[in-house]
């Protein structure tokens, strides 16, 4: 009898948490839709997908934060001994092996980097640091301006080099700085996760950043939202809805992550070319493009450029879309390139 209840005890409670949080139990055979969640890179993680593979989900969760853990193992700037770590205390001119995330990375950094005429820099980490925004503490008053200049001397991505096959070196003191992709490229690590496997209808999000394939459990594309930017408020509700369709959505803005020094705010955005928090009315820059990681960077670079250019970059590139908002006035004024509005949900 005292058997007999654990087992029933112990069946009800997996039917509680399975419902709870859709990561345990079978899938059936029918067509359903499973959510999986969890942490990682300092944030949060959700993945919505629909399967009829019996196979439990357990597993999957299993599968995701082990893959997850191999990335931030690779890209991680609080770990000593991560990959990224490691690169930036090699010798100049020293080249060395590095793994298939590591070089898959740096490939789109470099891109990010020409393409954005180095509005999107990987070698800001002694700006960010300086700032207070990076693996130092806050700061309480603005750097001195031979401080900025000593940071600057030591940023540039063209000092790093890629060759083939998997091998960097740098030909300066630099020092990388991917967390404005790591979370980009995570949600594509998982995409391709699932994909290989079979499964294509999925919408996978870490922090914010996301990737969708596929349709829902409804047979529609999947509508995800832009949130509304506004520093006022911890929860901001949402800007705009749109749907994506095997694409990606990443989304930058200075309304969470910023401090103020005598009544002036300071944006945890930095311009690689100035070495000073990003000043220019825009406060959240969206982009729609085939994968995350570069959404990830191209969205932080449209936060530093000019507004006109940087509409006028994305209309010529294939495949991206994007939003920029302003604030003047107390006013949002939103720019859009040629195509975003057909992705908005009306």
């Amino acid at each position: 009898m005292k058997l007999l209840k654990i087992i029933i005890f112990y069946l009800f409670f997996s039917f509680l948490i399975f419902h709870l949080t859709g990561t345990t139990g079978l899938a059936s055979n029918f067509n359903r839709q499973y959510t999986i969640s969890g942490k990682t890179m300092g944030t949060l993680y959700t993945i919505k997908f629909i399967s009829r593979k019996k196979e439990p989900l357990s597993l999957w969760k299993l599968k995701v934060d082990t893959r997850l853990k191999e990335v931030n193992k690779k890209l991680s700037m609080y770990d000593p001994k991560s990959e990224l770590s490691l690169f930036n205390h090699q010798k100049i001119s020293d080249p060395v092996h590095i793994s298939s995330d590591f070089y898959t990375i740096l490939l789109t950094a470099e891109k990010l980097y020409r393409l954005t005429d180095g509005s999107w820099d990987g070698t800001v980490k002694p700006l960010v640091d300086l700032w207070g925004f990076g693996t130092k503490k806050r700061i309480t008053q603005i750097p001195e301006a031979d401080k900025i200049t000593l940071a600057l001397s030591k940023t540039g991505f063209d000092h790093i080099h890629i060759k083939k096959p998997k091998m960097i070196y740098k030909t300066s003191d630099v020092t990388l700085d991917l967390g404005s992709i790591a979370k980009g490229y995570g949600v594509d690590a998982i995409a391709a996760l699932f994909t290989s496997s079979g499964i294509h209808d999925i919408l996978v999000e870490i922090g914010g950043e996301l990737y969708a394939s596929g349709k829902n459990k409804k047979g529609e594309y999947w509508s995800v939202g832009i949130s509304r930017p506004d520093k006022q408020f911890a929860s901001q509700g949402l800007y705009k809805i749109v749907r994506l369709n095997n694409q990606a959505l990443a989304t930058s803005g200075n309304y969470r992550n910023f401090f103020e020094i005598n009544g002036k705010t300071f944006s945890h955005i930095i311009d690689p070319k100035t070495g000073f928090p990003v000043d220019n009315q825009i406060i959240s820059a969206s982009v729609i493009s085939k994968d995350c990681t570069f959404a990830d960077g191209l969205a932080t670079a449209l936060m530093v450029m000019d507004v006109q250019e940087a509409i006028k970059l994305v209309n010529s590139l294939e495949r991206t879309e994007c939003l920029i908002i302003q604030k003047k006035e107390q006013k949002l004024v939103s720019h859009m390139s040629e195509k975003f509005d057909a992705f908005v949900v009306k």
